[in-house]
C-alpha cells in the first residue's frame, strides 16, 4: 500500500506539473502571436501537441490503472501468464498511431510549404524592403528604400509585409522575434530571407537566439509595428540624424560591443549591404583569402548577389 500511495503522488504531481506548464504556457511569446506567420505556427504546435497526446494520455492513465489493478496485494486481479496475443488491442496501437503520423505526416508536408520563410506573403499592400546585418553583438537595420538605418530597432506598418535580408559579419546568429515569426540564421557572406507581418500595433522583443559568445546575452533588439503615420514620422525622425553610415562608420560599428543603445543613421552608403556578403566571397583563381575585403561597385544588382 506504501507503494501505490508513492505511486498515486507521482501521478498526479506530474498532472498538477503538466497543467502549470500548459496554463502558463499561455503567457509565452510564441503562444501570444501578434502576426500571421505567428499565428499559423502557434496553431501548428498546438495541433501537434492534441494529436501526440492522443496516444500519450492513455499510456500515462494505464500506467497507474495497470499498476493499481495488478498490484500484489490484490488477489482479485486475474493472473494469466500465457496471454500473449489479443488481435481488438493489436488493431488499437497499431490502427491509432499509424493515424496521427499519417495526419502529422500530412500537416508537416502542407505547412512546410506554406510556413516557407522564403515564401512571399499574399498582400494588396506593397511590402518594404529591410536589410539585416548581425554584428557582434548588435543587429543593424539598413532601409535601402528610405535610405536610413538603425542599431537594435527595428521599425514598420501594422499589416503591411516586411522582406527581410539577412546576413552576418559575425560568427552566425538566428534572428528571431517570437511573437512575429520563427527563427532563421544569419550567416557570413550569405543572404537568408525572413517575411513578416504584424497584424497587432505595438513593440515586440527581438533577439538572438543562437549563442554567439561573450555578449550574446545583450544581442537584443526592439521590433515596432505601428500605423503608417508613425512609421513616415519615425523615418523622418532618423533622416535628421547626425550619422551617416559610410564604410568608415561602418568600420567603427563592427566592433564587438553588447547592450547597445538604438542608434539611427540618417544615410547609408550605397551598396553597403552587398559589399558585407562580398568581403567572405572568395574571387575564384586569386587565391585570396575569403575574408578580404573587395571593392563592389553600387550598380551591381542584388539579383547577381542572389546568385551566391
Amino acid at each position: 500500500m506504501k507503494n501505490l500511495k508513492s505511486m498515486k503522488k507521482i501521478f498526479l504531481s506530474n498532472i498538477v506539473l503538466f497543467s502549470f506548464l500548459f496554463l502558463s504556457s499561455c503567457k509565452l511569446a510564441v503562444f501570444d502571436p501578434r502576426g500571421i506567420i505567428a499565428s499559423q505556427q502557434r496553431d501548428l504546435i498546438l495541433t501537434s501537441l492534441w494529436l501526440m497526446l492522443v496516444v500519450v494520455i492513455p499510456v500515462l492513465v494505464m500506467t497507474f490503472v495497470f499498476s493499481y489493478k495488478y498490484r500484489a496485494s490484490n488477489t482479485k486481479a486475474k493472473y494469466d501468464p500465457n496471454f500473449e496475443h489479443n488481435n481488438v488491442l493489436e488493431v488499437i496501437w497499431w490502427t491509432v498511431p499509424i493515424i496521427i503520423i499519417a495526419i502529422l505526416a500530412t500537416i508537416t508536408w502542407k505547412t512546410s510549404h506554406s510556413l516557407d520563410p522564403y515564401r512571399p506573403l499574399e498582400s494588396k499592400v506593397r511590402p518594404i524592403e529591410v536589410q539585416v546585418v548581425a554584428l557582434n553583438w548588435k543587429w543593424l537595420f539598413i532601409y535601402p528604400e528610405q535610405g536610413i538605418a538603425s542599431v537594435n530597432f527595428l521599425q514598420f506598418p501594422v499589416n503591411v509585409p516586411v522582406n527581410l535580408k539577412i546576413t552576418a559579419e559575425a560568427p552566425m546568429n538566428s534572428f528571431w522575434i517570437p511573437k512575429l515569426a520563427g527563427q532563421i540564421y544569419a550567416m557570413e557572406g550569405m543572404q537568408t530571407l525572413l517575411h513578416i507581418m504584424a497584424d497587432t500595433p505595438g513593440s515586440y522583443d527581438g533577439l538572438s537566439s543562437n549563442f554567439s559568445g561573450e555578449g550574446f546575452n545583450g544581442m537584443k533588439f526592439i521590433a515596432k509595428a505601428s500605423s503608417p503615420l508613425e512609421f513616415n514620422e519615425w523615418v523622418a525622425e532618423a533622416k535628421r540624424s547626425l550619422q551617416s553610415l559610410s564604410q568608415e562608420r561602418y568600420g567603427e560599428l563592427v566592433r564587438p560591443s553588447s547592450y547597445d543603445k538604438v542608434q539611427y543613421f540618417s544615410s547609408v552608403e550605397e551598396g553597403l549591404f552587398v559589399g558585407i556578403m562580398m568581403r567572405f566571397v572568395m574571387p575564384v583563381g586569386t587565391g585570396e583569402s575569403c575574408h578580404q575585403p573587395h571593392s563592389l561597385s553600387p550598380s551591381q544588382s542584388e539579383s547577381e548577389l542572389d546568385s551566391h
